[in-house]
């Protein structure tokens, strides 16, 4: 069995005295895993670090088997992220998220946005913003997208200000008057790609995507949600 596809280093682990095991966000193949023999090399080492996007070969004898990552740079951007308390936090949290997919599942579009959050960690403001959006992706991929098209109420699409927080459903300004305190606000942003952002419609953006994938997604598997996530979010204040 052999493949090969661009990969987002998420992480690895130690694997004997000199491998280590590769987790990748590829392209083509979803999150997957694999041995880098002399992956704790000093010429591996700066390759292997979160955020960095590298050309990968994989192979196995059988195709349920853990196999072997062959990896060449093609980005590197982790040396960016060191002086940068956004950008680290960033890129740990982006992990995270991208762990929560099932492993060996293509996702094509998530793939697309993490790999544009990673280059860009180093500019809280436009990150910030497409991380938000992200987060909303990775909530339908995993089957909890929120229904952000029309009113509940009303069934138009004028003027969605607020979000249930029960059905994930979008509520326009005047039928949500009287429940206003109740709901959740829905930032224009998440609406009108491309749009500057506020620093309180990122605030909002990640009020909204974190009830849900709590309630959702990291409650149901008795999970908390990641602390590098609220590290990153008061980083951008």
């Amino acid at each position: 069995m052999e493949w090969q596809d661009e990969g987002l280093v998420i992480g690895t682990r130690k694997h004997g005295e000199t491998s280590v095991i590769l987790e990748l966000m590829t392209r083509a193949h979803g999150r997957h895993l694999g041995v880098v023999r002399g992956g704790r090399s000093k010429a591996m080492r700066p390759v292997l670090q979160p955020g960095n996007l590298v050309a990968a070969t994989w192979r196995a004898r059988l195709e349920e088997h853990l196999g072997t990552f062959v990896v060449e740079p093609l980005q590197a951007r982790a040396a960016r992220y060191l002086d940068r308390g956004a950008a680290l936090h960033g890129v740990t949290t982006l992990a995270a998220l991208l762990r929560l997919l099932p492993e060996r599942d293509p996702h094509e579009s998530l793939f697309k946005m993490a790999d544009v959050i990673a280059e860009r960690l180093d500019s809280p403001d436009a990150a910030a913003s497409l991380m938000a959006h992200f987060e909303l992706a990775l909530l339908a991929a995993l089957g909890f997208g929120l229904d952000l098209e029309r009113c509940a109420v009303t069934g138009t699409r004028h003027d969605l200000a607020y979000v249930s927080p029960k059905s994930g459903r979008a509520v326009n300004r005047e039928a949500a008057a009287p429940w206003r305190e109740r709901l959740l606000p829905l930032p224009r942003f998440l609406l009108e790609l491309p749009r500057h952002a506020s620093v309180e419609e990122v605030a909002q953006a990640f009020r909204l995507t974190g009830h849900f994938l709590m309630r959702d997604i990291f409650v149901p598997r008795g999970a908390a949600m990641p602390a590098s996530r609220n590290l990153y979010i008061s980083a951008l204040g």
